[in-house]
């Protein structure tokens, strides 16, 4: 058996394990917002849409979805790749997908979503690095009766259909309370974040220092800087603010690429062990320095679900069914303890 092969059957399992075991949860207002647990997040799963009588009906009809990212430098999207995929293969569709080179490269995405729109799909799949620049675009979408689909960012606008995201909001304030209890509910701490545009970016900022003010008074919050994402911009930004904050006790990286800058900025100033850092996603640097104690712990979110689920939403609304305009996702805290849990371990990408 050819090594791609092997490779395909392995993901088309791990696959089908991740959509029995994580439900589809619909977001609620936020006033309903049930307290979280790092133990938990999802609810019981439904039934998945392209049953084999759904894509029998689909494989002739040559649908196309393209699927926009924010980019392929960070594993996550690649992981986010394969649940599109597979949910074009379950009820087959043709997708292509595609994000510029970094999560910085606002204007370039911009062109990809316009060269998507050119080729008349039959809905489209978007991840918006702005919340507003893409709006003009996606109004041109819906003018041509083309459905939208957000997926881990959406867009200041009612135009999609559904997102299918994580609640970063009630994410990131898992993480505040993490923060608080490693650092024992005091002392300084500060955020790096990826960028102030797309609304992963606004929500995990705000989720995390919301908590904080909230819950949390002996805490400070003495700095939030951006570094779009890239590493050595983000282990610049870290080390700055150790230097300039010397008794800080803590870091929050709201993305991977965020976080492993975070962690490279305290490990080139010696501050292992000193400084508590927290991260967002998952990857190999991540994975390992929780594995070594270097980092405390971070969220994961199901990138597989994330595609998955967006382009399942696109195929129903294609075919006129019904869709919630929130696909809440799930997430979920790691550490050392629980990082080869079974419920935790199909959530990481390396």
């Amino acid at each position: 058996m050819k090594a791609t092969n092997r490779r395909s059957i392995l993901w088309a399992l791990l696959i089908s394990a991740l959509l029995l075991s994580i439900g589809l949860v619909y977001a609620q207002d936020a006033t309903e917002e049930a307290e979280m647990t790092p133990e938990a997040t999802e609810e019981p799963a439904r039934e998945p849409y392209c049953t084999e009588e759904v894509r029998a009906e689909l494989e002739g009809q040559e649908i196309y979805i393209p699927v926009i990212s924010k980019g392929f430098q960070h594993q996550f999207w690649q992981a986010v790749r394969l649940g599109a995929e597979q949910a074009a293969e379950d009820c087959g569709v043709e997708i292509s997908f595609e994000g510029p080179e970094t999560e910085a490269m606002v204007d370039r995405q911009l062109e990809m979503l316009q060269t998507a729109l050119d080729r008349g799909p039959d809905a489209l799949a978007f991840a918006a690095l702005d919340s507003q620049a893409a709006i003009p675009l996606l109004e041109r979408a819906q003018e041509e009766g083309i459905p939208v689909v957000g997926f881990d960012s959406g867009v200041d606008s009612d135009i999609p259909v559904t997102t299918a995201a994580t609640d970063n909001v009630a994410a990131a304030a898992m993480a505040a309370d993490m923060m608080a209890e490693l650092i024992g509910g005091e002392g300084e701490v500060a955020v790096i974040a990826h960028d102030q545009t797309s609304r992963t970016g606004i929500d995990r900022v705000d989720g995390f220092r919301q908590r904080i003010e909230e819950e949390y008074p002996d805490i400070t919050i003495v700095d939030i800087q951006y570094g779009a994402g890239d590493q050595l911009r983000s282990t610049d930004l870290a080390k700055a603010i150790i230097l300039a904050h010397p008794d800080i006790k803590g870091f929050f990286g709201a993305n991977e690429g965020s976080a492993i800058g975070v962690l490279n900025g305290v490990v080139e100033l010696n501050m292992e062990g000193e400084i508590v850092v927290i991260g967002y996603d998952s990857g190999t640097q991540q994975m390992q320095a929780i594995r070594d104690g270097v980092m405390a712990g971070a969220i994961t979110q199901d990138p597989i679900g994330i595609g998955y689920y967006a382009v399942e939403a696109a195929v129903m609304a294609i075919q006129g069914e019904e869709v919630p305009p929130m696909i809440d996702t799930g997430f979920h805290w790691y550490d050392a303890e629980n990082i080869d849990d079974e419920t935790i371990a199909p959530l990481l990408y390396e």
